[in-house]
């Protein structure tokens, strides 16, 4: 399973980290995206790492203010949120990714599974 942490609510311009704590898979061996989805819309990808953690891609509405990381020896993922947003404000959830997609800019991916998220909210 996943548990993720470290939501809460913060100004604008403020800072998050959030982490994703696995358990029960070993979670190098795949590819692992953070996706949000904020009251009354769709899931929204924000972040993708491959198992190395040497590739990285971002939501171009996240670029440059957020940064996905991982600890394969604690089995951890995080996201550094920096420049929060109220428009940032979402359940963020981790999920493993079975199938993904990166061309021409454009990310695409298939989970199979995910966590049940952390509640990140920006207001002033």
């Amino acid at each position: 399973q996943f548990v993720e942490s470290g939501g809460d609510m913060v100004q604008p311009g403020g800072s998050l980290r959030l982490s994703c704590a696995a358990s029960g898979f070993t979670v190098s061996t795949y590819d692992i995206d953070w996706v949000r989805q904020a009251p009354g819309k769709g899931p929204e990808w924000v972040a993708s790492i491959n198992t190395g953690g040497d590739t990285t891609h971002y939501a171009d509405f996240v670029k440059g203010r957020f940064a996905i990381s991982r600890d394969n020896a604690k089995n951890t993922l995080y996201l550094q949120m920096n420049s929060l947003k109220p428009e940032d404000t979402a359940l963020y959830y981790c999920a493993r990714v079975s199938f993904s997609s990166y061309l021409g800019g454009t990310y695409s991916a298939k989970y199979d599974y995910r966590g049940q998220g952390t509640q990140v909210t920006v207001s002033s």
